[in-house]
């Protein structure tokens, strides 16, 4: 019996519980946890913004500890600090034949299965394959990959979701190339994570925007060149500050119709904008024809920051024992389990950057 963050119902509040984790079969991985960041997917997965079967236990940013394996496990043993994947490719979808791991068409195959039960005999859901709000868990053993060295277990948490998806988001996805000016809009964790990658990909000018003047000394700690409060004036300002030409990519993390359209008439003539963040099905988009047509933009999605985890990862390692990657500075609260609904609270107001569970 271990401790956990469960949700009951989508909508309700979550309820720390014991819950019973079964041993590891063929092919799984039991992990205890160090850490969980908390992520505005796992506030989104709650609400009901995207679907998750219920009643389930969230996290999906985690890193911990092996603690056993099951038949047929032979790339981490018990002992081993491991990273979780929450979204693992299974090579045989069109996707996956593409190199395209990030939009694996059987990833989230996991999330329906039943992984544990409640102390009343309640089956329970892993959300989003891992169930990180938890003391321990037991996963695919595609979800787990081995913790590089030199790497602190406890922050090594935010590469599985956060840094991934910021570091992807600029260097695979909008490609953001030495010398060239960007904009990251929201300054959370995943907006942290991508202005920081702006300055690893030597971006001359790295301009935040966020609703919250606190956020200021965050992200120019990591990186940005300059900081913009966002209004309805907030494109004008940026282009004030390039030249009246925009810049050449914009990053944005929040989600709304209204900061994607901002993104976009904020970037140059050609230039690029990705889109991180998730929005609900009622957030509408819109541009006309001659727009698209005149300003040669490219707008993109962007899931998981277009990443290979098992590739990506050692890369991101190599950053932060370099010094030019801090994972502790994306983090701003460090919680235990029942300081969840207040992280997601904080979320919802813009307040912080990465809140992150500290078993």
């Amino acid at each position: 019996m271990v401790r956990a963050a469960v949700l009951p119902a989508v909508g309700a509040p979550l309820e720390v519980a014991h819950i019973d984790l079964p041993a590891p079969g063929p092919g799984q991985v039991h992990v205890r946890l160090a850490a969980a960041g908390v992520c505005h997917s796992d506030l989104s997965l709650s609400n009901g913004t995207m679907r998750v079967p219920v009643p389930a236990v969230l996290g999906h940013e985690g890193a911990g500890t092996v603690v056993a394996v099951g038949e047929g496990v032979t790339h981490v043993v018990p002992g081993d600090g491991v990273v979780l994947n929450w979204a693992p490719s299974c090579g045989r979808c069109h996707a996956c034949g593409l190199g395209e791991v990030w939009l694996c068409a059987n990833a989230l195959n996991g999330a329906a299965d039943v992984y544990a039960r409640t102390a009343e005999g309640t089956d329970l859901h892993p959300g989003l394959n891992v169930a990180a709000f938890a003391e321990e868990t037991v996963v695919s053993a595609g979800c787990v990959l081995p913790l590089p060295d030199g790497i602190p277990l406890t922050d090594a948490a935010l590469l599985g979701c956060a840094v991934l998806t910021g570091y992807g988001a600029v260097h695979h996805s909008a490609r953001v190339r030495q010398g060239e000016t960007v904009a990251v809009f929201g300054v959370g964790g995943v907006g942290l994570a991508a202005l920081q990658s702006a300055r690893i990909a030597g971006a001359a000018k790295i301009v935040a925007v966020d609703v919250s003047p606190a956020k200021e000394e965050l992200a120019r700690a990591a990186g940005a060149t300059d900081f913009v409060i966002a209004s309805e004036n907030t494109a004008r300002e940026i282009r004030g500050l390039t030249d009246k030409q925009g810049v050449d990519v914009a990053v944005e993390c929040v989600g709304r119709a209204a900061t994607i359209r901002t993104a976009w008439d904020s970037t140059r003539r050609g230039g690029r904008t990705t889109v991180v963040g998730i929005g609900g099905k009622d957030q509408q988009v819109t541009f006309n024809a001659l727009e698209i047509f005149h300003w040669g933009r490219t707008l993109s999605g962007c899931v998981y920051g277009n990443s290979d985890p098992a590739r990506d990862v050692p890369v991101l390692a190599e950053h932060v024992r370099a010094g030019r990657l801090d994972l502790g500075a994306l983090v701003t609260e460090r919680i235990a389990l029942e300081g969840i609904p207040a992280a997601f609270e904080n979320m919802i107001a813009g307040k912080g950057g990465r809140a992150l569970v500290v078993f």
